[in-house]
């Protein structure tokens, strides 16, 4: 007799849960979180209430590489860590299913997909039917007629699914379940940051496996491929496409996984489960499963011991609009792209998503989804700017009109990279009025690095599986998320912060993307040139002192030459041997001369990759510049930050790290760079959040805060403190302001533990504001879960309610410190929108160009300078209304470096 069993994507459903609901203040009655375990739970029960499984389990990914991390170093490098908020979940739920008696697979060296293909081949083998839930779409490869896959999605306290077994999988793709992993060769998986053939999209890669079934007829047949375009990226991306499949590829076969034996559905371990449920507060479910701590069984023996309460409702899961029917068109012609654009002028509103590759070269737009709301309901455009017929430039030739037109309502998904775009061509997106990806990470900024499907389903009622493949499918979604996420910042009273704030800075990060920074070329090539050389000289001092040559990069012979040969002392061992780290470096540097020339060999060695070679790599051939991307939703403070490269960690400490300043210069003969910083912002933010009446009268009389500091902790007289205290005192003052410990703040100063909180208690004892605000912060986020900026963006702490001490006080640091933070980056912000606004509203032609932290950095003619100067000081100073004010000093040079 045929069996059946369910096989459950652990990670995957854990994750779909968690975002699956907006009820993440749901906590047990020791605060900690618990709405992705009833969400898991809700979906689990559901399935085994309609699937009516006999083997049953759940398979998880662990922290170890896989085979894939060794053969590919970029596979899911550019995946953040887990949520706190979600991370304290996943013990408990693995401790839920010990209690159901559900088996947990999980094996070092492998993924839970490979441990799902091994298991349902095993199921197949033995003439069984498999299930696998899952939110993943890589499962469909492994789709069979005797293999199924179902993707839930839970909203409104309601769970749905879509199944797809082999016909389904034909029907969305056109393509056999086996072939998915052929197309995913071409296209990749940015999820898994498999790259794929570089300008393939999904569409391209199902048409070319449609037609020659397999990557190898692909290019047993790549003289078919006409299109010049297609086939150089074929040819090109040839040895990428095969590995890219390779790591797409499910295993089937995993150690350990031989046989169903020990994965039989089994009546669970109720009293430990009623245990478990009252710890988490699951009353309802106790209720509905009828547990007690006696452990008493079921006293009607047809209900099903997997029968549960609707867990969703009591998540608390906001209502959600059902998503609106939607009518998908393809445009192939620029003639239906002009009746498209009338129609959007006609509705006045436009929802936009962008697929747009990047390069160190510049921006090129590969397809564009539109969706507009109009007499006739929603609709949406699908154009593919792939094919010859169809060049990007007449597709921005065609919109542009909408888009300079600021009547016309815009709306998006980071569509930062779009305005880039535009600007490349010489046009500013106008009219925007919404962005999902902003909006969501406005709300909470543990959304920020999410995709489109997840935020669509916390936030529309959408299933993540059903948003579609398309550029036009998403941007419907757009449309049908945008006013959920508005209402909920108006609920959050956070619209001065969106609307005013992070929406109009989209396009002040899009322009300062599209300038860019000049680069001294050969400047940098000679920085380079001066650094190899004193490396060359370092080595052979190393290799002096340690009497032979060695591999210096490698910790394992480092430690070998260090602890064995030259005897110095071990401060600290890992699994794999002595840790050579900095830490550890340093403090040996007295033991012996070598120890200095291994550092300044590794801050060189840094400088030279990082640096010379890394930003002459990432120079723009046409124009010399580097195009910095600017990161707006990425960090959980509101801060920004930037990458590929990274101008906002150029070094400071090291001279030869200072001097990389001056390779950043004016873009051209008459022009030069002005550059303002603000003064002790953070502090400042602190005198007003705190209303410390001392640091309030030292910023007011134009006290150095720092010295008055030192009086205070030291107890003399101003003029008695000496540049060793006062410089104690800054970094006390600063360590107040970023929650460092007093174990920290002993290694910062190089002085014991002891001293080191003497001087906090010190400092609390005379800023009474400061101590008084630090207690009420830690209070008001235990009660609320989140703290607020003074603009309200938030920040959800659910360290707070850790059993850990040491992650319950890191969570008392977030706490009292966030909202300095916070509030300081959002002053930024606001500054950056009134400079940018203002030199825009005046016609001049400076050029804001890049932000680093504290620092507002324009590139502007030199005729210009004093008044940009006289522009950026006013518009910092005025940007938030404190009980002290706010000082910025503006200065000009041709290079960065001499503006400091």
């Amino acid at each position: 007799m045929s069996e059946r069993l369910l096989v459950i994507d652990g990670n995957s459903i854990l994750n779909r849960a968690f975002y699956g609901t907006s009820a993440h203040s749901l906590t047990a009655a020791d605060g900690t979180p618990t709405n992705a375990v009833l969400g898991f739970l809700n979906i689990l029960l559901k399935e085994l209430d309609e699937v009516k499984p006999q083997h049953l389990c759940v398979a998880w990914d662990l922290k170890a590489p896989t085979f894939r991390h060794l053969k590919f170093d970029g596979y899911k490098a550019q995946r953040k860590g887990m949520p706190t908020e979600l991370a304290v979940q996943l013990p408990i739920i693995k401790e839920v299913l010990d209690a159901m008696r559900v088996t947990r697979l999980e094996v070092e060296g492998f993924e839970a997909d490979d441990i799902i293909g091994a298991v349902t081949r095993l199921a197949e083998r033995d003439g069984h039917e498999a299930v696998i839930l899952t939110g993943d779409k890589d499962s469909f490869q492994l789709v069979t007629g005797m293999t199924s896959v179902r993707l839930p999605k839970t909203s409104q306290g309601k769970t749905e699914l879509e199944i797809y077994d082999e016909a389904a999988v034909r029907a969305r793709y056109g393509v056999e379940p086996r072939q998915m992993i052929d197309v995913k060769g071409l296209m990749g998986d940015a999820s898994d940051n498999i790259p794929g053939v570089a300008g393939v999209g999904e569409k391209t890669a199902l048409d070319l496996i449609q037609k020659y079934q397999t990557l190898e007829g692909v290019y047993e047949h790549i003289d078919e491929v006409t299109k010049p375009a297609l086939n150089a990226k074929l040819q090109g991306g040839k040895d990428m496409a095969f590995l890219s499949r390779e790591l797409a590829t499910i295993l089937r076969e995993v150690p350990g996984i031989v046989d169903l034996e020990g994965y039989n559905v089994e009546p669970y371990d109720r009293p430990r489960l009623y245990e478990i449920f009252m710890k988490l507060g699951f009353k309802s479910l106790i209720n509905r499963l009828k547990l007690s701590a006696g452990g008493d069984t079921f006293s009607n023996p047809s209900l099903s011991p997997w029968d549960a309460p609707d867990l969703g409702a009591s998540a608390g899961t906001p209502k959600a609009a059902k998503p609106k029917p939607v009518a998908v068109s393809e445009i192939r012609d620029i003639a239906q792209l002009k009746d498209v654009c009338a129609q959007i002028i006609s509705a006045g509103n436009v929802s936009i998503y962008a697929s747009i590759f990047r390069d160190v070269t510049g921006s090129r737009l590969d397809a564009l989804g539109l969706a507009s709301e109009g007499a006739q309901g929603l609709v949406a455009w699908q154009i593919d700017c792939n094919e010859l017929m169809f060049p990007e430039h007449s597709v921005f030739e065609t919109i542009n009109e909408i888009m300079i037109d600021p009547a016309i309502k815009k709306f998006g998904f980071d569509i930062k990279q779009f305005a880039v775009w535009l600007q490349d061509f010489g046009t500013e997106l106008q009219g925007l009025a919404g962005d999902v990806l902003v909006a969501a990470y406005v709300i909470n900024p543990s959304l920020g690095n999410r995709g489109i499907e997840e935020i669509a389903e916390a936030f529309s009622g959408q299933i993540a599986a059903n948003i579609g493949r398309t550029e036009a499918e998403k941007a419907a979604v757009i449309a049908d998320t945008i006013a959920n996420l508005h209402e909920k910042i108006l609920g959050n009273k956070q619209e001065m912060l969106y609307f005013d704030v992070e929406l109009p800075l989209v396009g002040v990060l899009a322009s300062m993307e599209h300038e860019g920074f000049t680069v001294d070329r050969e400047g940098l090539v000679e920085y380079g040139r001066v650094l190899a050389e004193r490396i060359a000289q370092l080595e052979i001092a190393i290799y002096e002192h340690a009497g032979h040559e060695f591999n210096i990069n490698s910790p394992k012979q480092m430690g070998v030459v260090l602890f064995d040969e030259l005897m110095l002392p071990v401060i600290k061992k890992t699994k794999t041997g002595y840790s050579t780290d900095a830490d550890v470096l340093e403090q040996l540097e007295s033991e012996h001369e070598i120890v200095a020339l291994i550092l300044e060999y590794r801050q060189l060695a840094k400088l030279k990759s990082t640096y010379a070679d890394g930003l002459l790599a990432a120079i723009n051939p046409t124009d010399g510049r580097i195009h910095s991307i600017f990161n707006q939703t990425s960090t959980s403070t509101g801060r920004l930050s930037s990458t590929e490269p990274n101008l906002q960690n150029i070094p400071v400490r090291h001279e030869l790290g200072r001097e990389i300043r001056k390779i950043f210069v004016a873009g051209a003969q008459g022009r030069v760079l002005v550059d303002a910083d603000y003064s002790q912002i953070e502090l400042r933010v602190l005198a007003h959040i705190a209303q410390d009446s001392t640091m309030i009268h030292a910023f007011n009389n134009d006290e150095d805060i720092h010295t008055t500091t030192a009086t205070q902790i030291f107890n003399v007289h101003a003029s008695e403190v000496t540049p060793l205290m006062r410089n104690r005192a800054k970094t006390v003052n600063f360590s107040i302001v970023y929650g460092i410990s007093d174990f920290a703040l002993s290694k910062d100063l190089s002085i014991t533990r002891s001293e080191a909180k003497a001087y906090i208690e010190g400092y609390l004892e005379h800023y009474i504001g400061v101590r008084n605000y630090m207690k009420a912060s830690v209070a008001d986020a235990k009660q609320r879960g989140f703290i607020e900026t003074l603009f309200h963006r938030r920040r959800y702490i659910p360290e707070l309610a850790a059993s850990n001490f040491n992650v319950r006080s890191f969570g008392e640091r977030v706490a009292m410190n966030a909202p300095i933070q916070g509030s300081a980056a959002d002053i930024m912000k606001i500054a950056m929108v009134k400079v940018y606004d203002e030199l825009k509203i005046k016609g001049m032609k400076a050029k804001l160009i890049l932000q680093v932290h504290d620092e507002i950095l324009v590139e502007a003619p030199r005729e210009e300078a004093e008044l940009v100067a006289e522009i950026i000081d006013r518009c910092m100073e005025s940007a938030a209304d404190l009980s002290i004010p706010l000082r910025a000093e503006a200065k000009w040079g041709y290079s960065w470096y001499e503006t400091k």
